[in-house]
């Protein structure tokens, strides 16, 4: 299957993807995917707590502003039709849902910001 996006502030790539709460309701959200991000999904903090996941552990992380502590939870996520359960990176002051490089490990990203195409599959 393959999922299609749309490009965003700044041709931003941009997929909607469902996060599952502990309770089984589907959220929508428009997740960016960031190929500097080398996991499955990070989500800001403030959300966590409306989806009732199981936190797992705390990771640090090398970023862009230093070094920062994450906190890893198990998520839900409907994405391309499929539920996965994931590790998610739950940290402060993050503006985006971002998807990460882990999704190209068995599927393709197509960009093609000249011809509008943006496909996940």
């Amino acid at each position: 299957m393959t999922i299609s996006g749309f490009f965003g502030d700044e041709d931003a790539l941009l997929f909607e993807i469902n996060l599952i709460t502990s309770d089984g309701l589907e959220l929508p959200v428009e997740a960016m995917f960031d190929t500097g991000f080398s996991y499955w999904l990070a989500i800001n903090d403030q959300d966590i707590d409306a989806l009732g996941w199981e936190r797992l552990r705390e990771q640090t992380m090398r970023t862009a502003r230093g070094d920062v502590k994450f906190d890893i939870y198990v998520g839900q996520v409907l994405f391309d039709g499929q539920e996965f359960d994931i590790p998610v990176h739950v940290g402060k002051d993050l503006t985006e849902v971002l998807l990460g490089r882990q999704w190209l490990t068995n599927r393709r990203l197509v960009v093609d910001i000249h011809s509008g195409e943006l496909t996940l599959g």
